[in-house]
């Protein structure tokens, strides 16, 4: 059976983070990020492994203290080492890819969204991860493309769902055209189908259109963002990516069913500049989804229409209002790995 890229509601062993610390950019608010982290490392320890990149010693063994100290399920916290720049492991971490007994697992090249942040350690991640001995796989897979795992879905089923604002960036891959971008994403990820989608972005954004804010597979359809103020700016661009959803297919030429998500009021930075605060960028794991929420009269809708198109899973809301301020939210922090992939 050929190597594919499994849904994220497909059985997983594990969720890799990496732990936030005094040289990142959360140093301003390290504390309110922690308690995010803490709280989102003891819902994942609850159902399964969480392995948390620690940037040396002296923060695994802070990182240890703080999840005993707030009852995580410590038998399956596993930590390693390994230096980073910034803590979005969806986009430097591991993408695995399944056959049904066995993994392989793939390490794309990390440029932060096209060279706008420093990454020099980020890109270095998933090898210190395989280097000790946390993969039950093959050795790795390294590879010359950029391509970050907030900006590709799988429906699990052969399809991809993609960007193009992304993808076809030249801060990326640009001496790629888009038939051999996308050949390179069927290749390597053994799919059959891409869903580029033209439309749809959020104000703030510095991932340039990541497909995780914006619309997402799920076991009932795609969940995607719907903007239903005509004054609101994000309003045309939205309705037209709607329309694209609308009209996308799977492999075998049928339609998705489509949830619409609201949009929480404008979340602003101290400058008064608006911030990506979206519901979509939540979190699959075993039983359960993590919900972004903002403290918002749309919460609890978003809530409901994340629980209608992932049934039989507890849906849990985590305060993302520290996240969002650089720009994520739970998804942007979190990479699932395939069941049997760690153990």
């Amino acid at each position: 059976m050929a190597f594919t890229l499994p849904s994220e509601w497909a059985l997983q062993s594990a969720v890799q983070l990496t732990w936030p610390h005094e040289n990142t950019d959360w140093r301003p608010i390290l504390t309110e990020i922690e308690n995010v982290y803490i709280e989102l490392a003891k819902a994942i320890s609850h159902y399964q492994i969480v392995v948390i990149a620690c940037h040396d010693e002296q923060l695994q063994q802070r990182v240890v203290a703080l999840l005993t100290e707030h009852q995580a399920n410590l038998s399956r916290v596993r930590t390693f080492i390994a230096p980073c720049n910034d803590t979005w492991a969806r986009d430097h971490g591991p993408i695995t890819l399944t056959n049904g007994s066995q993994s392989k697992v793939l390490d794309f090249t990390f440029n932060a969204w096209g060279a706008k942040y420093e990454s020099n350690l980020d890109n270095e991640i998933t090898a210190k991860l395989a280097s000790q001995a946390f993969f039950n796989a093959g050795s790795i897979v390294s590879l010359d493309l950029i391509l970050e795992g907030g900006s590709i879905e799988s429906d699990g089923n052969g399809t991809i769902l993609t960007t193009t604002r992304c993808l076809l960036n030249e801060n990326r891959n640009k001496h790629l055209s888009q038939q051999e971008i996308e050949h390179a994403l069927l290749t390597n990820l053994g799919m059959e189908k891409v869903i580029w989608l033209k439309h749809g972005y959020l104000s703030g954004d510095d991932t340039d259109a990541h497909i995780d804010t914006l619309a997402r597979f799920a076991p009932e359809g795609i969940v995607y963002v719907k903007c239903e103020d005509s004054s609101d700016p994000h309003f045309e661009e939205l309705n037209q990516m709607e329309l694209e959803l609308k009209s996308a297919t799977d492999k075998h030429g049928m339609p998705y069913s489509l949830f619409p998500l609201p949009m929480p009021k404008p979340v602003l930075d101290e400058e008064g500049e608006p911030l990506p605060a979206t519901y979509a960028n939540y979190l699959i794991i075993n039983d359960a989804v993590l919900v972004p929420t903002y403290n918002d009269v749309a919460d609890q809708d978003a809530l409901d229409i994340i629980a209608a198109a992932h049934p039989g899973r507890a849906i849990i809301g985590i305060d993302c209002r520290a996240v969002i301020k650089q720009f994520g939210s739970l998804h942007c922090l979190t990479m699932q790995i395939p069941a049997g992939v760690i153990v």
